[in-house]
């Protein structure tokens, strides 16, 4: 069992994988870095997962790094900055490509590699009280493991914005420029999951799966010849499927597909 998580099978389909580190606001380190990067293999590989949220114990979300963790990184050599670096980066890389969908539940803060954490998920849900920011500039260090999900989350002004300030943001501005996807109030934080992981829960686990592949290989611009025979390969193998036969015949039949849960 790990020693930083708890996870959980709160309902069919549905894992809860919630950083247990409240006393220091869910900050992470090594220990918490490899047991998240085993738990999401994990859940990845067990076919009676279908969502997995990504929560934190506490009043916080997560503060990123743990400043013991980042002091000793700043004692070492390179070579063992670029080794855990490279820990870090292949997390937040297995969440990105996750083959599920993934669900982060924000409450307090969502600081610097938590702020990273929220960029990964496909969908980012927070409380009314929450707030966000990319920090590492007020420690001398740079936002770069988690840069990329925070250009792709914000676009590239936002998050140079944020990360050359370091201004912490509320709520409300993190929906304005699409941060989170959904902002309630803290005691309804719980509901809003819960409506979103049943929305999920009605797709075809093969479908999210396909989608998060295509998806992953769009860039936004113009649409190339090469991306219009990927969309008309992608469309033309899945509607072949077993799953694409029995959610046709659910819908024609007014019953529930075979993989909602009962």
């Amino acid at each position: 069992m790990p020693d930083t998580l708890s996870i959980l099978n709160p309902s069919p389909g549905v894992a809860e994988v919630r950083m247990a580190r409240p006393q220091v606001f869910n900050a992470f380190d090594e220990a918490m870095i490899g047991e998240l990067d085993a738990a999401y293999a994990q859940l990845a590989a067990d076919p009676a997962v279908r969502v997995i949220v990504l929560c934190g114990e506490g009043r916080h979300f997560s503060a990123g790094a743990d400043l013991n963790w980042m002091q000793r990184a700043s004692q070492a050599d390179e070579a063992w900055n670029l080794a855990d670096a490279r820990r870090f980066a292949a997390l937040l890389q297995r969440i990105d490509t996750c083959a599920k969908p993934t669900v982060a539940r924000i409450q307090g803060a969502a600081l610097g590699g938590g702020f990273g954490l929220a960029c990964v998920c496909d969908i980012a849900i927070a409380g009314a009280d929450a707030s966000f920011a990319v920090s590492e500039a007020r420690f001398g260090i740079l936002p770069a493991v988690i840069g990329p999900y925070v250009v792709n989350a914000v676009g590239r002004r936002q998050a140079r914005r944020l990360a050359l300030s370091t201004r912490r943001i509320g709520a409300a501005e993190a929906l304005a420029i699409g941060l989170v996807h959904e902002v309630v109030a803290a005691d309804a934080l719980d509901d809003a999951v819960q409506r979103t992981l049943a929305e999920l829960l009605q797709g075809g686990p093969n479908a999210q799966r396909e989608i998060k592949q295509l998806f992953a290989a769009l860039e936004v611009g113009p649409v190339t010849p090469e991306v219009v025979e990927l969309t008309a390969r992608t469309i033309s193998r899945v509607r072949a499927t077993d799953e694409a036969r029995q959610g046709f015949a659910a819908f024609m039949a007014k019953q529930p597909a075979p993989w909602v849960p009962r």
